[in-house]
């Protein structure tokens, strides 16, 4: 599946370019159509049989990419694949930052098929794997954390969502001495910042989109740290769709395997707007330039990579 990793990365690379002309339009609808359209025809060019494992929604939602549309010229190898056109549609279109296209791929069977739904999310670096327990109260997993890096609680600092929901769990953690780094979009990218070598951020908790929760383990699982999720199902409807695509008990904890069954794997992020590790779309009278982090099983790593585009391409 590596040998297609350069595929992937002009799939992502050519979605945000699309984008362009909507950032700062406030139309986040058309910014996202854009960069789902181009997806859809640089996939479809790739010599694959794939499936979109968890993506923007079901049949009936088309244009979007949808959950188990078929992808790719239908020859080659066979890839689930988790994609999110537009990571930060709102401030794409706000012009603001933490805008990115976002792509995950991992061998056909592996990865977490889902509906289109939140999701809650915990996630630690390489020294606290083992040591988490979504089952847990966030409390238990906070003390726990802290114990694995040999830290005391007022010590850690954790990445959280800036939004309602987490109300509480800020306080509480706040009320424990614990750092909380608030954030308001885009929380693929955020949820890297434990396995991120240097960065001083212990723990990530958010209630997020599905989709993104699947893209971000990929990535984490390759970066050596450990995340555990559960579905969030507010109502019947959702609960039925989850039975559906085949998940038994909805309400279950996701341990790191449930969201991607597999050693093998590849992530890759293209900045729209500037965003926390990666530079927004540059842009002159002859190209464009973008930043994509790359992660792939095969390094166990990630790498910046920079490209120039010829702006008569995208005429």
């Amino acid at each position: 599946m590596h040998h297609l990793l350069k595929d992937f990365l002009k799939v992502t690379e050519e979605a945000a370019v699309k984008t362009i002309p909507w950032v700062g339009s406030g139309d986040k609808n058309s910014a996202d159509d854009a960069a789902t359209t181009s997806m859809r025809e640089n996939l479809n060019q790739i010599e694959m049989n794939s499936i979109i494992a968890i993506g923007e929604g079901e049949l009936d939602e088309a244009p979007m990419l949808y959950i188990n549309e078929e992808v790719g010229t239908g020859l080659g190898v066979e890839l689930d694949i988790a994609v999110d056109p537009i990571d930060g549609t709102t401030p794409t279109a706000a012009g603001e930052d933490n805008g990115i296209t976002v792509i995950a791929a991992a061998p056909k069977g592996t990865l977490l098929h889902a509906p289109d739904m939140y999701m809650e999310k915990l996630v630690v670096g390489p020294e606290a794997v083992g040591k988490i327990n979504i089952d847990a109260p966030l409390m238990e997993n906070v003390r726990a954390v802290a114990l694995a890096k040999g830290k005391q609680v007022d010590e850690l600092q954790v990445v959280v969502q800036e939004r309602p929901r987490h109300e509480e769990a800020i306080a509480k953690m706040r009320e424990a001495g614990v750092t909380v780094h608030l954030f308001k979009d885009g929380d693929v990218l955020q949820s890297l910042r434990p396995c991120i070598h240097g960065n001083d951020i212990d723990m990530f908790y958010n209630i997020g989109g599905a989709p993104e929760g699947v893209l971000s383990s990929v990535a984490i699982k390759s970066l050596g740290g450990e995340m555990q999720g559960r579905l969030v199902v507010r109502n019947q409807e959702e609960k039925k769709r989850c039975v559906a695509m085949g998940v038994k008990n909805p309400t279950a904890a996701l341990r790191h395997h449930d969201l991607i069954a597999s050693e093998q794997g590849m992530f890759i992020a293209t900045a729209i707007t500037n965003t926390l590790y990666l530079k927004g779309i540059q842009e002159d009278s002859t190209h464009y330039q973008t930043e994509s982090l790359v992660v792939s099983s095969l390094t166990n790593d990630y790498q910046i990579v920079k490209s120039n585009h010829r702006v008569l391409e995208y005429v």
